[in-house]
């Protein structure tokens, strides 16, 4: 790889919160790490440009091609939403990918945990994660790919028997042959983990377990995992307590308290990584930070199926690592980390003249305890200094600061109230420029996207009589489980 040439940026954002903004810097990098950045002389004859920070992570999300509103899912609680995910007919996996991907990165986002709990079917696993893969090594990112596990209670909180038996029957026996179906054994799940790390080993790409939540999954599957990730030293990733629902399914199957049942199967360890946890409580906030577990907070997604907020106050109290997941379901369905960080920050910044969030801890939320949940390792990313990784962005300072007032502005206030994805000018991913003037260099992002819809129009066109039986089938299915949860007050079998 030729050296590139070095950035002279107008500023420099080395750590936000912990180091102060440095006006006028010359970055350079060799390789995948930084070699060296310098204050700029006075008399430099090369202009700088541009905003340079560390780039962003994602710690939580699953790498969809298509977006919720366009699924028919607008506005649906976690628990009937879920259905809508099931009626598009099988894509190519590199296409949903790729698409996904390529949004990330265009907003600065390179490195990303990608939960895989909805395969697209048509090809083996192992050659569908590869194409997982494939996708992250043309676009450019690393991923932390999650391979989902589950074997217990595919169609509710409750046993799938409970479930069938309250359906209407004309949809009962659908919904038992299409989502009703028999796990592998436990030995069965684990092995495919390896499988898959085996397969994927030349693609950047950290291979994960992947539970998908408590209530999915069994004590000797949980058990397996929490083994199986001391043994391998592999990371595991899972959801936790993300609805109300949930949390009251929990209090009933453990009233011992969910957390520490985990505790005691050997899961909470600084490999974990638990999604949401909007309805834990302070002790178990306390349980989880004394164990090192990271929680990965899914600010827009809870919003937008009306999961709750998470009490972010409450676990920087208690001195949980948290790091930012975009659940594919940000503010405008656009991946844009951004706006993500700026919500965030909205909402937990404390109150009139008591701040509760400072730049140091959202930084470390938005950039740096994400990578970890990613990579499954603890190094000097989400920083810029010599020897750390080489993830930039830049962003265009003169659009970001365009009315600006005062040459010594400090940036990090502007960013926090303004800026976006349409101010990113280049993004570097372990020191590969990926994207120049906005646009992803690497991939042709609207070509992919275009094939993604051109082949779904297609299938749908095709199969048009058959999807549309199935999506109504789901949409009653959906309308049900309303009733089973909310009318009936079926939470806990």
């Amino acid at each position: 790889m030729n050296t590139p040439a070095p950035w002279h940026c107008e500023w420099l954002l080395p750590a936000p919160g912990q180091r102060p903004a440095q006006r006028g810097a010359r970055l350079q990098w060799n390789g995948t790490n930084l070699t060296s950045w310098r204050n700029l002389a006075a008399d430099d004859p090369i202009p700088p440009q541009g905003l340079v920070l560390p780039a962003l992570a994602n710690a939580h999300d699953h790498a969809r091609g298509f977006r919720n509103a366009s699924l028919g899912a607008f506005g649906e609680p976690l628990e009937s939403w879920l259905p809508f995910l099931g009626w598009m007919p099988p894509m190519p996996p590199y296409l949903c990918a790729a698409t996904s991907l390529a949004r990330s990165a265009r907003h600065g986002v390179v490195n990303v945990l990608v939960h895989y709990t909805r395969v697209q079917g048509g090809l083996p696993y192992l050659e569908e994660a590869r194409e997982v893969g494939r996708a992250a090594r043309d676009v450019g990112v690393h991923i932390g790919f999650a391979v989902a596990l589950r074997d217990r209670q595919s169609l509710a909180y409750a046993p799938d028997h409970t479930v069938l038996e309250r359906l209407s029957p004309a949809i009962r026996d659908a919904i038992r042959r299409q989502l009703a179906s028999p796990a592998l054994p436990v030995a069965e799940q684990l092995a495919l983990v390896e499988e898959v790390a085996a397969a994927c080993a030349d693609y950047p790409m950290t291979v994960q377990y992947g539970p998908t939540g408590v209530q999915w999954c069994s004590n000797a599957l949980l058990e397996g995992v929490a083994q199986a990730s001391s043994d391998q030293q592999r990371p595991v990733h899972m959801h936790l307590l993300e609805t109300r629902r949930q949390r009251q399914w929990a209090d009933h199957a453990f009233p011992g308290g969910i957390v520490h049942h985990l505790d005691q199967l050997g899961l909470l360890t600084p490999q974990l990584t638990l999604a949401h946890c909007t309805w834990c409580r302070p002790d178990e906030l306390a349980l989880l930070a004394e164990r090192g577990v990271t929680i990965a907070v899914n600010t827009s997604s809870n919003l937008l199926l009306g999961s709750g907020i998470a009490p972010f106050e409450e676990m920087q109290r208690q001195g949980c690592r948290v790091a930012m997941g975009l659940d594919g379901l940000a503010l405008d369905e656009d991946d844009d980390a951004w706006r993500e960080l700026r919500l965030t920050w909205a909402l937990h910044r404390g109150r009139e003249f008591r701040p509760a969030l400072d730049a140091a801890t959202l930084w470390r939320f938005a950039a740096v305890n994400g990578r970890r949940a990613v990579t499954g390792k603890l190094d000097s990313g989400g920083v810029i200094d010599d020897g750390a990784p080489a993830d930039l962005i830049m962003l265009d300072w003169d659009a970001l600061n365009d009315d600006g007032l005062w040459p010594d502005h400090d940036p990090w206030p502007l960013i926090l109230a303004r800026a976006n994805g349409r101010h990113i000018n280049k993004v570097v991913a372990s020191g590969r420029l990926i994207v120049d003037q906005g646009r992803l260099l690497t991939v042709d992002e609207t070509a992919l996207t275009g094939e993604l819809h051109r082949r779904a129009r297609h299938a749908i066109d095709r199969d048009s009589a058959e999807i549309q039986a199935w999506r109504r089938t789901l949409a009653t299915f959906s309308r049900e489980l309303e009733a089973f949860y909310y009318h009936q007050g079926h939470c806990c079998g």
